[in-house]
């Protein structure tokens, strides 16, 4: 199981406004079943096997262009261990039970 963190940037947008965009990127990830998702101020993680996780931010990145976009940024950054099975939760979990 590995899990991304991916950011999308639609460029050359009528408005500085991007939550219409962020909003079709989320009805577009909820079409997704087999994977699951989080959506952050600044971006969203995605859990799953790698190879799904990138045919899902695939099929995100195109989402702004469908609706407008001439230009689209996409980063990506993918924690995928091999030792264990990790999660999110298990991530976040980690680092609960150090801080108490």
């Amino acid at each position: 199981m590995a899990i991304a963190e991916f950011t999308i940037i639609p460029i050359g947008t009528a408005t500085t406004s991007l939550s219409g965009y962020v909003a079709d990127l989320h009805k577009e990830l909820e079409k997704h079943k087999d994977v699951t998702f989080q959506m952050t101020a600044m971006g969203t993680i995605l859990e799953g096997p790698i190879d799904r996780l990138l045919e899902v931010i695939r099929a995100v990145h195109e989402v702004p262009f469908i609706n407008g976009a001439q230009r689209v940024s996409t980063s990506i950054k993918i924690d995928d261990r091999r030792d264990k099975q990790a999660s999110i939760s298990q991530k976040m979990q980690s680092v609960a039970d150090k801080l108490n």
